[in-house]
């Protein structure tokens, strides 16, 4: 099973509402069985809601509690991000999933790069922190950089 973001394959649960779907993703999962989720969503945010950035740190920060998620509004919404994180790493165990892609740059999906209060950084979002801390093998995807020959050889 692979695990794979939601919007990445054209569910509109960004925070603005829209999709972030990436066509050449799309096409290497035709015919395979994948979990499309929203670790978001699934930490009981709505959809549209507020941005968020990780403060003082990067996803593996925010594990431990050294760092938190704040939205544009300055509301602190970590809990809802862990909780997010841990049903994502629940559904993984469940559906034994052996490779997940997630969007890059998220402050749950990023897994090279993340936003936080220093602008974009090198760094993990939290539910990928979560996930790769668990032996989980996790590839990031920014649909207008993806190149098809680098991802497939993962599948």
């Amino acid at each position: 099973m692979i695990l794979v973001s939601a919007c990445l394959v054209g569910i509109k649960c960004r925070y603005d509402g829209n999709d972030a779907i990436c066509p050449q993703l799309m096409k290497m999962l035709k015919g395979k069985q994948y979990l499309p989720v929203c670790p978001e969503q699934l930490g009981d945010l709505s959809t549209p809601r507020p941005p968020a950035i990780i403060v003082g740190g990067t996803g593996i920060d925010v594990l431990s509690l050294k760092a938190r998620v704040i939205n544009e509004r300055g509301q602190d919404v970590t809990f809802n991000f862990l909780k997010g994180a841990k049903k994502t790493l629940e559904m993984a165990e469940t559906f034994e999933v052996k490779i997940c892609y997630l969007k890059e740059r998220s402050p749950s999906c990023g897994v090279n790069f993340v936003y936080t209060n220093e602008g974009l950084i090198a760094g993990k979002g939290v539910t990928t922190a979560i996930l790769a801390k668990n032996g989980y093998k996790v590839i990031g995807v920014q649909p207008e950089e993806f190149k098809e020959e680098i991802y497939e050889q993962d599948m």
